[in-house]
């Protein structure tokens, strides 16, 4: 019976302390899809320190993301995914620009991130 009683208090105890050592956790994911002229989500909110990945897709010409306090600079494709994975180190906001002109609206394809405690 004893051992009936570890076996149940075990994964409990693992879910509070974290899960066992060695096992990490998969990065969060925020699909991200580029469009003339904008970025959906246009705003994104991350924590410092998290560990992320950004799926951006496009859903209409090559497209691009550049914003160098963040370390992202890619371009997206039309149906392919470009995977970003960025752990913020600094609180504020940020804003990346389309890095491929995509036409008259080009300058207003703006993407914030904004990074928080």
């Amino acid at each position: 019976m004893r051992s009936t009683r570890f076996c149940i208090m075990l994964p409990a105890a693992l879910l509070l302390l974290g899960g066992p050592q060695g096992i990490s956790e998969a990065p969060q994911t925020i699909d991200v899809v580029a469009s003339k002229f904008s970025y959906s989500p246009s705003e994104i909110k991350l924590k410092k320190g998290q560990t992320v990945t950004l799926v951006f897709h496009s859903s209409d010409v090559t497209h691009g993301v550049k914003l160098p306090e963040l370390n992202i600079d890619c371009a997206i494709q039309k149906g392919k995914k470009t995977e970003v994975t960025v752990t913020p180190s600094e609180t504020g906001q940020f804003f990346g620009k389309c890095a491929y002109f995509c036409g008259k609206g080009h300058g207003s394809m703006i993407l914030q991130i904004n990074v928080v405690e």
